[in-house]
């Protein structure tokens, strides 16, 4: 009787244990769905997404390339996606609606996090990296003027309101934290004619070709480096921050706590200064965005 018992205790612990592993597994063996926008940054950043995962050993199904940031949203709100990269500064003022912009990065993610929490949206920890709307020069035109910072540009252009042309797209013409406010801020007014509205993707040709003398742009475009163009520096704070954070459905984050681990570890990594290398090599280079992100966590030890 004894010895059935101790069995049956055996084979009671013996299936306990399996089931704890069977367990165990299957959170790893579920599918993890990786979305992202479509352009060279947002498909970086779902790349290293899938990397790091599948180095932990998580099976990932690649849905990257989403076009526009509602559907991609939409894409996490409906679990078609488990996770992707939003931008701090996108989240405040386009999905939250708010009207006030948010220079300080901490600020403005403490409350994106904060208000998105009702929405069921978990935002990880934010990355160093902040592409924030910048204005450009090129390189050769700043050091000659001798035009750092855009308080300079803005005493510039004052003393010599005729000489310098500075393309823009039609968005950046009437947004708050667009020229209006930036003019406002700086304290100058661009005349008319030298304002050139133009594609936004056409101004970092513009500003190469010396057809424009300043552009606006994005802070972390492969094309800055690739054009030999600098970001005239924002020191008095005026653009607002847009950090990338790896949004997951609050729901899956609470059951997947290694993939919050994994994913905070890959974007502590990601600063301005790197993505911008790396965009060069996507829209320069013209490498493949899976190979260019395989490289860099290979070199960082993010991934074996």
């Amino acid at each position: 009787m004894f010895k059935n018992n101790k069995k049956s205790m055996i084979m009671v612990l013996v299936l306990g244990m399996a089931l704890t592993i069977l367990t165990g597994c299957g959170k790893k063996e579920a599918t993890i769905k990786v979305g992202s926008k479509e352009f060279s940054e947002q498909l970086l950043l779902g790349q290293m997404t899938i990397l790091a995962l599948e180095d932990a050993g998580y099976k990932v199904e690649d849905k990257t390339g989403v076009a526009g940031s509602d559907k991609v949203r939409s894409a996490l709100k409906s679990e078609e996606i488990d996770i992707y990269w939003e931008y701090t500064g996108t989240a405040w003022l386009s999905h939250l609606q708010h009207d006030n912009p948010l220079t300080d990065s901490k600020d403005c993610y403490e409350q994106v996090k904060a208000g998105d929490a009702s929405n069921g949206i978990e935002w990880l920890n934010y990355a160093p990296l902040n592409n924030t709307y910048t204005v450009m020069m090129r390189k050769e035109q700043a050091e000659e003027l001798g035009i750092n910072t855009l308080t300079q540009l803005g005493e510039y252009i004052s003393a010599n309101p005729d000489e310098l042309r500075f393309a823009v797209d039609h968005e950046f013409t009437s947004r708050g934290d667009g020229l209006p406010g930036l003019e406002e801020v700086y304290k100058f007014k661009m005349k008319e004619d030298n304002l050139l509205v133009m594609d936004n993707g056409i101004v970092y040709k513009a500003l190469k070709e010396k057809q424009s003398d300043i552009g606006m742009g994005f802070s972390t475009d492969g094309r800055i480096k690739g054009f030999d163009l600098v970001n005239i520096k924002d020191d008095l704070n005026f653009f607002p921050a847009y950090n990338p954070s790896p949004n997951l459905r609050a729901d899956f984050a609470k059951e997947n706590p290694k993939v919050v681990e994994i994913l905070n570890t890959v974007s502590e990594k990601i600063d301005t200064e790197t993505m911008t290398k790396l965009n060069y090599s996507v829209d320069i280079e013209q490498r493949v965005p899976k190979d260019v992100a395989k490289e860099w966590m290979k070199s960082q030890g993010l991934i074996k």
